[in-house]
């Protein structure tokens, strides 16, 4: 759909209709403004809606496409470049290699599970960040006398970590292309969940006293979060 506003022009790209009961706009890591609306919701209502909020459209929009360095759709092919704690490794496609993925000086793809990379990736991922994550929040945990249930790792896009009622603590498998210091901060984020349920200034005040620099890494993860995806 494009539609003419007062003083800028505004594609809406897609709408997605569900069972919702409003309205919400969102722009996607590619610059795409998708609509999410009410099955009963006409298109001349979204239009409207939109055009009302064409200056948060236009902000965001152009907060994207001014990013740098952009992310571009993996294809799984030698010398591409792949996120592990912070850092780029470059990939090999390799015959006759037993393990399906391994990291050394770069990431080693088996070619016989090259139709299945993206799933290989995933899967080496999970694996990694269950084990460095399970670390950082047991460090964490006995430095301040946390007390947590269980430790998952999700699929979740954005959602970086989260704390349940039951005091199960989840990270995204993302989370592990990030630098340890940032992974560190969601650990503890969490961790502070558990005690202070809301972002309140008492939260964030126990958020500094177990990393006082914490500000930085949070901003690394706000301008950065797109990345870490496949």
């Amino acid at each position: 759909m494009f539609m003419g506003g007062d003083t800028v022009d505004i594609e809406i790209e897609k709408i997605v209709r569900t069972e919702r009961k409003s309205i919400a706009l969102q722009i996607t890591d590619d610059a795409t403004l998708v609509v999410r609306a009410p099955f009963y919701v006409n298109d001349d209502t979204i239009e409207r809606v939109v055009l009302k909020r064409k200056d948060w459209v236009e902000k965001n929009k152009n907060s994207i496409l001014r990013r740098d360095p952009k992310f571009s759709t993996r294809e799984f092919v030698n010398g591409e470049g792949f996120l592990y704690l912070g850092k780029y490794y470059k990939l090999t496609i390799v015959d006759e290699q037993e393990t399906a993925l391994k990291l050394g000086t770069g990431f080693c793809l088996s070619r016989e599970l090259l139709p299945n990379a993206r799933q290989v990736f995933i899967q080496w991922y999970r694996e990694e960040a269950h084990e460095k994550i399970s670390e950082r929040v047991e460090w964490y945990a006995q430095k301040r006398g946390f007390k947590y249930n269980k430790i998952n790792i999700t699929n979740a896009q954005k959602r970086w970590g989260s704390c349940s009622s039951k005091r199960n603590l989840n990270f995204s498998w993302r989370l592990i292309m990030a630098p340890l210091r940032v992974v560190d901060y969601v650990v503890v984020h969490e961790l502070v969940h558990l005690e202070e349920k809301n972002h309140t200034k008492m939260f964030w005040n126990r958020v500094k006293m177990l990393m006082p620099d914490y500000e930085k890494h949070k901003e690394w993860l706000k301008r950065n979060g797109y990345l870490l995806r496949l």
